[in-house]
């Protein structure tokens, strides 16, 4: 094997194995979802999650899709998770905080519902994606599996996907929340299933045309970090309203939330077109949500001081001196960007 191809080997394989760990780390266990007596999981959350996100990127660089395709798949891979693989959209929800259901119509919990589409496909498909092509910019515009890893990836997300259903329906939601084992109705499947297809779909048609020339002028850093941050503080509330923190507030209400949150991340975009739009806005964006998450999910452990909050406490503040540190990189790469010349070979890079 020559120089050449090791190092082309190696520069595919580590964003790769990156991802795989980075998507359910940071959605499961910095906002604490996944906790330290549950680590046991982390492996079906990295077939699932990490396989799928990974799938997606591959997807997304090999058909050369813009944003929207990226998206669109991660929404498609949250409808997965909720209709088909655990099915917590569908099933009664197994968290009542005042012991109400709260916002469930035609065997769908769709407070909560709109929160997983928001929460997962960005947590668990565009900021873990943008985070690792920081890591490793020079792999940014290529797809990180070949077939063979393609067809690795598939398998371990499929057995994944069957730990994960079965852990979760027949297990957790028995054993642990001792609620009745559910079975979704056909239609409901059949729904979701045609529903993700209609993305792919989507996916292949608005994520190739292309980009708009409308754009903004984005904020500075910090604000872009702070607004992130405060978004994400937003989404967690709803899904704490979605669990029953306020029965009585109407459902109504709830959903206008979700959808000024969704309205709010499609502001992105049009900033990122701008010409003043770095690598370090795209950090300090997923670095303010995943904070922002990281502080609002502590909530859930004002009650119960344990192995389980020191835990957290330790990955959260481990999370922030690699964000910094990935922030510190990213802002000299900049500078030498600005200071020093391109050379023909990194022009021919970023065209």
């Amino acid at each position: 094997m020559s120089e050449t191809t090791s190092t082309s080997w190696i520069a595919r394989i580590a964003p790769a194995l990156t991802l795989v760990v980075a998507a359910p780390l940071i959605t499961e266990v910095l906002s604490g979802s996944t906790r330290f007596r549950a680590m046991f999981v982390f492996p079906i959350e990295m077939c699932v999650w990490g396989g799928g996100a990974l799938m997606i990127q591959a997807t997304v660089r090999r058909a050369g899709l813009r944003w929207p395709g990226l998206v669109l798949l991660g929404i498609a891979l949250a409808i997965a998770e909720e209709c088909l693989i655990q099915q917590s959209s569908l099933a009664p929800l197994v968290i009542k905080l005042k012991g109400i259901e709260y916002a469930r119509a035609f065997g769908l919990n769709y407070v909560y519902f709109v929160w997983a589409l928001l929460y997962e496909s960005v947590f668990v498909v565009v900021i873990p994606v943008c985070l690792v092509e920081l890591m490793f910019p020079q792999g940014r515009q290529i797809p990180w599996l070949n077939r063979t890893g393609a067809i690795v990836t598939a398998i371990f997300f499929l057995i994944g996907c069957g730990f994960a259903w079965f852990t979760w329906t027949q297990i957790a939601r028995v054993k642990v929340f001792h609620q009745p084992a559910f079975t979704p109705p056909i239609a409901a499947i059949v729904l979701a299933l045609l529903a993700m297809i209609g993305l792919f779909v989507a996916a292949f048609t608005i994520g190739k045309k292309p980009p708009s020339t409308r754009s903004f002028a984005p904020p500075a850093t910090w604000l872009l970090f702070a607004m992130a941050a405060i978004w994400a503080v937003a989404l967690y509330g709803l899904v704490v309203i979605a669990f029953g923190i306020a029965p009585t507030l109407p459902p109504a209400i709830s959903l206008g939330l979700g959808v000024a949150l969704a309205a709010a991340a499609l502001v992105v975009p049009l900033w990122s077109r701008h010409p003043d739009w770095t690598d370090l806005r795209t950090w300090s964006i997923a670095s303010g949500a995943i904070t922002g998450t990281m502080l609002a999910s502590f909530v859930g452990f004002v009650q119960s001081i344990d192995v389980d909050f020191w835990f957290k406490t330790l990955v959260n503040i481990l999370a922030l001196i690699g964000l910094i540190a990935l922030g510190l990189r990213v802002r000299r790469s900049e500078i030498r960007r600005i200071v020093a010349p391109q050379t023909p070979s990194e022009i021919r890079h970023e065209t």
